[in-house]
Formats: structure tokens, sequence, C-alpha cells
């Protein structure tokens, strides 16, 4: 296990008062995180939290407007981490095709362990991003929050991880949706090993050791078959018209 001092941040329209300043902000986030997995979001709330911790509605009030930016503000965490270990692992790095790899174990780790963050379950937060994680944005008021940066942490995410794509293959037109398809990926394919294994080729009865080496040939091998692939195909056109 890795022991990382984070300072990581968190956009500030997101919370009232920032959770991590205060010992009862961090029990707040250590306890969410563990309620929401045992519960799950549409059942979590925050007087259910109060109790958990022994305080008092208002009190968690005073720190996120509502569950949702709770939510919001756990998943920032999250994204914000990933890249921290991205930068870390990349540091000192020049060839490309060195930080793909090293990109693509970070992304598995960040599925597996934790850093010993006193206040954050990683292992637990990341079956939380899994299985909850779309609801942060697929919902009636996606723009608006858009228009506040509260998803900027993981655009920042796949925009660096788009950029060493673009590295390989400065000609590639897609590196951003290829780097939110390698999050994507990750993530699903360890969740449907666990819970739905007739939708991937790993296999849960593995070791966590195996499962993480078949899991990183499978990513790089879809990610670099797509930027080694010299001829890109464009879709077919029918009369000069998209034929959708």
């Amino acid at each position: 296990m890795e022991n990382i001092n984070l300072n990581l941040q968190i956009k500030e329209k997101i919370y009232l008062k920032d959770p991590v300043t205060t010992e009862l902000g961090r029990k707040i986030l250590s306890n969410s995180i563990t309620l929401i997995d045992e519960l799950g979001l549409e059942i979590f709330s925050f007087r259910k939290l109060a109790l958990r911790i022994s305080s008092t509605e208002s009190s968690i009030y005073r720190y996120f407007e509502n569950k949702h930016y709770l939510f919001i503000y756990l998943i920032n965490w999250y994204w914000e981490w990933t890249a921290t270990r991205i930068d870390l692992a990349v540091m000192v790095v020049d060839d490309p095709l060195k930080k793909l790899e090293l990109i693509i174990k970070t992304v598995i780790k960040a599925s597996f362990m934790s850093t010993h963050t006193p206040y954050i379950n990683e292992e637990v937060l990341h079956q939380i991003i899994v299985r909850e994680g779309t609801k942060a944005y697929h919902h009636k008021f996606v723009d608006s929050e858009n228009a506040e940066g509260f998803f900027l942490s993981y655009k920042a995410l796949c925009k660096k991880i788009s950029e060493v794509f673009l590295e390989i293959n400065p000609a590639y037109p897609y590196a951003k949706s290829l780097a939110s398809t390698l999050i994507e990926v990750c993530n699903n394919n360890i969740y449907f090993a666990k819970h739905l294994p007739r939708l991937t080729d790993l296999n849960v009865d593995q070791d966590a050791a195996q499962m993480k080496m078949d899991l990183y040939d499978m990513l790089y091998h879809m990610i670099i078959s797509c930027l080694q692939n010299k001829a890109i195909v464009k879709p077919a056109h029918a009369n000069g018209k998209h034929i959708l």
C-alpha cells in the first residue's frame, strides 16, 4: 500500500464549507461513503448520516446544500485522486508508450487499492463510482451544474490521458472519447466480473493480481489498437448526407 500526502482541489461551489478542514467534515465524508455503499444513493439521506455520526442534520447542511452536492464532492475527490496518481506515475517519464502503460496501470490500481487517506476509503468509493457515478450527471440540471464547473475534475482527467494518446499518434481524431472509454471500460469490467460475468472476459474467481494483469492486457490492446491504426475509416455517406 502507498501513503500519498494529498491536497486535492475540489470546486468551491460544490460545498458550503470544505469538509476536509474539520474533524466533523472528515467524519461526514468517511461515513457518507460507508452509508451510500450500504444503502444506495436513493435511500441515503442526511438524516441517516446524522444518526450514523451522532450529530444533527443541520450540522451536515453547514457543509453541503444537499446530498447530491455531497455526492458530487465525493466523485470529484475520486477523479482528482486518480489524476494525482497519474501525475506521480509519469512525472519523470518521456516515452509516451511507457506513459500509456503507467496510466493504464494507475487507473486499474485506483480500482483496487487504498492509499490510507484517513477519512476516505478509496476502494469503497470506487465501488460507489461504478454503481452510482452516472447519477452525478445523468439528470435534468446537468447543463447548469456543468456551467458551474462541477465536472471539471473528470474533464481534466480525461484531457490528461488524451494528451498522452496524442503523443503516441498526433493524428488520432478521437483522443478524448478514447480517454473516457478507457476509464469506463476499466471500471465496468471490474463490476461485470463481480456481478455480471457474462459481459466480460475477466474471471472473478482469479486472485486480484491475475485479474489486474488480464484487465491491463485487455485495456492496452484496446487502446494501442486504436492509436496505431493508420487507416481511420470515416462513416459512410449517402448522397452527401450522413446515413444515420
